[in-house]
């Protein structure tokens, strides 16, 4: 079983329209509503590849209600921690070539409500083969939390993905995750002044067992105890970027738990990335683009 953590759930509503107009209405074309949070969409991915998973977090109020029924519809089992905090609502407004995407901050969290989630997350840890722990951290959490959980599975010997952002992910290597994995800008953001590899190798000195560097169309870039490894990819797909990160690390979670080799994760890990882009909701991604790209990724 993989278990992923998302500690700032939300309820996703995704906007498609044929264009905004900021000055003026807007029609909407298409709307989607579901369960989100960057764990909850690796849990998606993951369980349409047809693998065990289990989604946690904090989750309160009437949004977090509509969030675990959304699970529940989806036939994914949860075991959120309540809070008293309503959680948040996300909103991605998505018209042909551009996306915006509107995030509200989320509840505050009680310092004994995080005692409790950890309390059931060192429980959950028992059954688990692989641990991903993403997203934004809601108001109250420590920015050392995900190191915290990190720490907390290696030292219960399950490998941790650390996908975050800001201090959480500077914080991140310390509990020496298998895999820390920025985009870019987070990384240059967490490592400032230096390239991309050196940022890369910067937070594995601290800690982390290998840190995968997403880079849109440009593909990955990984350094790992492997050695250091770019995926290319063949073209760029076009759609909604949103997600792409979270079917990414999807492929790297499955990865940790079969063993595979780092040049064939890194390449289904890329090929998902890009599926996801060309799904219009986070936490899908198209099966043909997939089977099309996966094949013509070079690893290097």
């Amino acid at each position: 079983m993989i278990l992923t953590v998302t500690l700032n759930a939300a309820l996703d509503v995704t906007y498609q329209v044929p264009a905004v107009d900021w000055d003026g209405v807007n029609r909407v074309r298409t709307v989607h509503r579901r369960a989100g949070g960057k764990g909850v969409n690796v849990a998606r991915v993951l369980a349409a590849l047809g693998q065990e998973v289990l989604v946690t977090g904090l989750a309160g109020g009437p949004t977090g209600e509509a969030v675990a029924a959304d699970l529940r519809a989806s036939g994914l089992p949860d075991a959120l921690v309540p809070v008293s905090g309503d959680s948040r609502t996300t909103l991605v407004v998505s018209e042909p070539g551009r996306t915006a995407l509107f995030n509200e901050p989320g509840p505050t969290v009680t310092p004994d409500e995080l005692a409790n989630f950890l309390k059931r997350y060192g429980e959950l840890l028992r059954d688990a083969g692989a641990v991903v722990i993403s997203g934004s951290l809601p108001q109250g959490v420590p920015a050392d939390f995900y190191a915290t959980l990190a720490q907390v599975a290696h030292d219960r010997g399950v490998p941790a993905v650390v996908d975050a952002d800001g201090e959480p992910l500077r914080h991140a290597p310390k509990g020496r995750p298998a895999i820390v994995k920025p985009n870019a800008e987070e990384l240059a953001r967490a490592v400032p002044g230096g390239t991309a590899l050196e940022g890369a190798a910067e937070l594995r000195s601290q800690g982390a067992e290998a840190v995968v560097v997403s880079m849109g169309a440009d593909g990955l870039l990984a350094v790992t105890p492997e050695g250091a490894f770019r995926a290319g990819m063949p073209y760029r797909v076009e759609g909604n970027p949103t997600g792409a990160g979270d079917s990414l690390v999807a492929g790297l979670a499955l990865g940790l738990v079969e063993g595979t080799p780092w040049p064939s994760r890194l390449a289904r890990a890329a090929a998902l990335g890009a599926a996801a882009v060309a799904a219009p909701v986070a936490g899908d991604f198209d099966r043909d683009v997939y089977a099309d790209i996966h094949p013509k990724i070079v690893i290097s």
